[in-house]
């Protein structure tokens, strides 16, 4: 017998449709930073912490364009899926795992209570 992989927990957050197209959602959380939702052109679902990896800006404000969001404070894009920021700036924000089913949004339990908890200063 093999071990087996865990099944995630998965928190329902909101629709899809409750998601701005080209925008955000902001997901509050009982310690840590909010999470930021969003939805693509393609209706594709990411979720990163709301805040920059640069200066801390909130994400969830910035502009949404293919698979990245433009910082709203500096104008870093930052990856949707990666949550890195593009060359030649370098640094990335915490994502969260989402799953979509039947139209409605689920974070990862497990990481909305572990990830990015602390108030860590950004890079900058």
């Amino acid at each position: 017998m093999s071990p087996s992989t865990p099944t995630p927990a998965w928190t329902r957050v909101c629709t899809v449709d409750d998601i701005p197209a080209l925008g955000a959602r902001r997901v509050h959380r009982p310690q840590g930073a909010e999470v930021a939702v969003f939805r693509a052109a393609d209706d594709h679902v990411f979720a990163l912490l709301d805040r920059c990896p640069h200066k801390g800006g909130p994400l969830s404000q910035g502009m949404v364009f293919g698979h990245s969001v433009a910082c709203p404070l500096h104008n870093w894009t930052i990856g949707l899926d990666s949550g890195c920021a593009q060359a030649p700036d370098e640094g990335c924000t915490p994502r969260f795992s989402v799953k979509v089913e039947d139209g409605q949004v689920y974070l990862d339990a497990e990481e909305l209570n572990r990830l990015a908890l602390d108030d860590t200063p950004c890079q900058g």
